[in-house]
């Protein structure tokens, strides 16, 4: 998805989110068919002479609508998948109980009941696979994004391979200070007014195409990134893309405070490169009422009218 600054997020596997809110849908039909038409489907299903199945067949029911309720209220299900496959073992291991009581008709019924949860099975265990693996990036320790600027690969290769130049439009960055040519200590800021420092090494760097990053073993915020170059189409000058990597402290639940304040990582790196862009294209900052500083509800608190910063000039 970009924005009309040409700011690229990136966005979830969206395949594998249709077949998760498919499957709630289908668990949504599924429950008011168990609930509503209970009898009809029992004989169905082989287990109409069963008033113990039937009642297990209800209690399948308002877990179809417990299922449908994890996929389809959140916009990105991925837990909830995994309860579907849950609730398909206990209905393998109940349709081979009621097996070994069954004969003639009612257990040919059962046996293609039986063969339909077996497959229904296969198809939940494949679409909580991949929406598992499509969460990573959103899960608040990954995230991706790309801008194109205005600037040629060498200019853009040369500013950012300046680690020194990141706090001027990295928000959260206080200073980078190097070290040596390879390794450089950084300062970002911390909740409740603290910071946190540690060192980084470059572990990757192809001029004017690529340089890669990683904090120093032992560092109290363990962070990679990586940052890519290349000519954008149509001589539009430089497309630039962002990969970062961090354990945000309190992992998920720190996570999930940080964003209620405004402090998605996904959406601060993006608020970042449109900072870059105005730096390195302009070589200053323009803050207005439509883009504060950032996205935390402190920096909206002090946002006023647009003005240049105090940033002094590229070059």
């Amino acid at each position: 998805m970009t924005d009309t600054l040409g700011i690229e997020r990136e966005t979830p596997d969206r395949r594998s989110q249709g077949m998760a809110r498919f499957l709630g849908w289908f668990s949504l039909g599924l429950g008011a068919a168990s609930v509503g038409a209970r009898q009809r489907v029992s004989r169905l299903c082989g287990i109409d002479d069963s008033r113990t199945a039937q009642t297990v067949l209800q209690i399948a029911g308002m877990r179809e609508f417990g299922h449908a309720a994890a996929l389809l209220i959140p916009r990105q299900a991925g837990w909830g998948a995994w309860t579907r496959v849950a609730g398909d073992i206990m209905d393998l291991a109940a349709c081979g109980q009621a097996m070994r009581n069954r004969c003639g008709e009612r257990r040919r019924r059962l046996m293609y009941t039986t063969g339909a949860v077996a497959g229904i099975t296969a198809v939940d265990l494949y679409t909580a696979l991949r929406t598992t693996r499509a969460r990573p990036m959103n899960a608040g320790n990954r995230v991706h994004a790309s801008v194109t600027v205005n600037r040629s690969v060498e200019e853009a290769y040369r500013f950012w391979h300046d680690f020194e130049n990141l706090p001027r439009f990295m928000y959260h960055l206080q200073s980078v200070r190097a070290i040596s040519d390879r390794r450089s200590r950084w300062t970002a800021k911390a909740p409740a007014g603290r910071s946190v420092e540690w060192e980084a090494e470059v572990v990757a760097d192809r001029p004017n195409e690529l340089i890669m990053w990683r904090s120093a073993e032992g560092s109290k915020v363990p962070n990679s990134g990586s940052v890519r170059f290349q000519p954008a189409t149509g001589g539009r000058g430089t497309e630039v893309r962002v990969e970062l990597e961090f354990s945000a402290p309190g992992r998920r639940l720190g996570a999930m405070v940080a964003k209620a304040f405004g402090e998605n990582p996904q959406q601060q790196v993006c608020d970042d490169l449109r900072r870059f862009k105005q730096v390195i294209e302009t070589g200053e900052i323009v803050r207005s009422d439509g883009s504060p500083q950032g996205t935390s509800m402190q920096q909206q608190a002090k946002q006023r009218t647009a003005r240049p910063l105090a940033t002094p000039r590229v070059g």
